[in-house]
C-alpha cells in the first residue's frame, strides 16, 4: 500500500490524486477512469471527479492501493 501525504492541505481532488500518483498520465485520463467507475474510495465506487479526498481515506485503482495521511 502506498502513502500520500496532504502536507497541510485539507484535501486533494480525486482526479488530481490519480494524476499526482502517476496512476493516470493526464487529468483527462483520470477523469474518464473515475467516470467509468474504476476508482474505489473507502470501499465505495466514486464517480465524482472532484471528490475531496481527505486524510484517513483509502483509494483503490487498478489493483493499486493508497492511504491518504495528513
Amino acid at each position: 500500500m502506498e502513502i500520500f501525504k496532504l502536507e497541510g492541505a485539507p484535501f486533494i481532488k480525486l482526479c488530481d490524486l490519480l494524476k499526482t500518483m502517476g496512476w493516470c498520465e493526464t487529468g483527462g485520463h483520470a477523469k474518464s477512469e473515475i467516470a467509468e467507475g474504476n476508482v474505489v474510495v473507502n470501499g465505495t465506487v466514486e464517480l465524482r471527479k472532484r471528490f475531496k479526498v481527505t486524510a484517513g481515506s483509502e483509494v483503490i485503482y487498478g489493483g493499486l492501493k493508497l492511504k491518504v495521511e495528513d
